[in-house]
Parts: structure tokens; C-alpha cells; sequence
């Protein structure tokens, strides 16, 4: 677990998120096949039960769990996507920080955080409730950029997925794997998925370079779509010279993502509720 710098507290936080920042993200999870592959990881350890989604947003992930198999739960800082998750699949949203939730332990079958964990200021805590709100049995899934990987490595302080100072702490899976274990929660996998962020990196590198002759563009977060040229040359560098990068990254290290289950018990893991 890594600390990279002094975090802004929680009242100045505020700052660093806004209208921008929650369309990005919005978009980003808007495409109708975003959540599919998160539901099916999750699927393949637990088939139904109740779910607790924190940090679930508008309720995307919620939603394609919507069935009679799921209980749905959330948590969500922003008191309006907590609304619309709310009326977009019935789930029961709490809406605040994570350590005030009201939940009594043993509620969970499941608990899923993506891209949540590395937001949050007291990491421990939160996996120690985690523990405590899950029944014996119930599953932690979870995804978060990976510190010890190639892009970390390669674009270091340009890297996309830092994300200062929206993320207080990074995490290697070495480091996620000892914070768990000291919950009382037992490994069933972790991965790293190659996801090199290596287009936006590269225009954070580029912005730096323009304002060191005065010259300013719009924030990354305010861009709109490219014109027909652009989306061309996009794609014709997405088809050549990115897969070369991608496959020379390997050297350099381990994916940018990772994907990890946690189990309650020391037992074996269900794969039924």
C-alpha cells in the first residue's frame, strides 16, 4: 500500500471532484456492455444472495444484477446518483461514507468495490467492516489500478491511473494480499490485466510539455469527441503501433488492473449462496 503524498482532507476533497469529474465517469460506465464482465467474475463465486455495491454510483453494476437471485445494496457519496440507482433498480442506497453505513454484520453475501478502494482514507477500516458485514462464506470483489505495474512504471508521476489527488493510496496485489489477510479474509485469486491508460498518460505528458511554452488545452476531463480525422488516425494507431507498446510493456512489468476475490473463512469458497 502506497501513500504518494500529503491527501487533502476530507472537507478540502471536495475541490478535486465536480460536475466534470462525475460526467467522466458517468460516460465512462454508460456503454451497454461495461458491467458484463464484472457480472459474470462475480457470478462464477456467487450465483445470488444480498450485495452490497460500495461506491455504486448511478447503480450500473447494481443494475445488471437486477433478479430475483440479488438483494440489492449500495453506498454512494453523491446523494443524486445515489437517487438514481435507487430508482433505476430498487436498490437500498445508503448515502455517505463507508465506516457510517448503518449495515449489521453478517448482512453480505457479496461486497464488490471498483475502482473504490484507492478513493478511500482509511483503507483498513473499511476492509475490516467489509469483513464484518459479510456472512461466512460471502465474497470481496474488488478492482483498483495496480502501483507495481509497466504504465506505473513507465509514465511514472504521468501515469492516467494515478489520478492525484482523487487517489489517497495505490495498492500492488502483494500489498492488497496482507491487507486482507489482516481482515480475516482469504485469498481465492488475484490478477493483473494489461490496461496501459497509454493514450491519456501520454496527453498528460503532452499538456506538461505545451505549458512550459504558455500554451493551455482543455482538462482531459472536457473533452469532447474527435472529428472523423482524428477517429481515424485514432483507430489506425490503435491497430499498429499500440499492440507493438502493449506487448513490449510485458518486460516492464505486470498489468495496470487489478481484479481480486476475497473469501470470509479459511474454508472453500461457495459457488452458490
Amino acid at each position: 500500500m502506497v501513500w504518494l503524498d500529503a491527501p487533502p482532507s476530507k472537507a478540502e476533497m471536495g475541490n478535486h471532484y465536480g460536475s466534470d469529474y462525475d460526467r467522466a465517469i458517468a460516460d465512462a460506465s454508460q456503454a451497454p456492455d461495461h458491467w458484463l464482465p464484472r457480472r459474470d467474475e462475480l457470478l462464477r463465486v456467487k450465483s445470488g444472495g444480498a450485495v452490497l455495491d460500495l461506491g455504486c454510483g448511478s447503480g450500473g453494476f447494481l443494475n445488471s444484477l437486477k433478479g430475483p437471485a440479488w438483494r440489492l445494496s449500495g453506498i454512494e457519496m453523491s446523494e443524486g446518483a445515489a437517487t438514481m440507482a435507487g430508482s433505476r433498480c430498487g436498490a437500498e442506497v445508503f448515502v455517505g461514507d463507508i465506516l457510517d453505513a448503518p449495515f449489521s454484520p453478517g448482512s453480505f453475501d457479496a461486497i464488490t468495490a471498483f475502482n473504490v478502494f484507492e478513493h478511500v482514507y482509511e483503507p483498513e477500516l473499511v476492509l475490516a467492516r467489509v469483513a464484518e458485514w459479510l456472512k461466512p462464506g460471502g465474497i470481496f470483489y474488488t478492482m483498483m489500478p495496480n502501483i507495481d505495474s509497466a504504465g506505473a512504471r513507465i509514465f511514472r508521476s504521468y501515469w492516467y491511473a494515478l489520478e492525484l489527488p482523487r487517489h489517497l493510496y495505490h495498492f500492488s496485489p502483494a500489498t492488497l494480499r496482507m491487507l486482507a489477510r489482516s481482515a480475516g479474509l482469504q485469498e481465492v485469486f488475484i490478477t493483473a490485466h494489461r490496461e496501459l491508460y497509454f493514450e491519456s498518460s501520454v496527453r498528460y505528458v503532452i499538456d506538461d510539455l505545451l505549458k512550459t511554452i504558455c500554451v493551455s488545452r482543455k482538462p482531459l476531463a472536457r473533452t469532447t469527441e474527435p472529428g472523423l480525422p482524428a477517429k481515424v488516425m485514432r483507430k489506425l494507431f490503435r491497430m499498429s503501433i499500440l499492440p507493438l507498446f502493449t506487448a513490449a510493456a510485458s518486460i516492464a512489468g505486470d498489468g495496470e488492473t487489478i481484479t481480486a476475490v476475497f473469501i470470509k473463512d479459511s474454508g472453500p469458497h461457495e459457488t452458490s449462496a
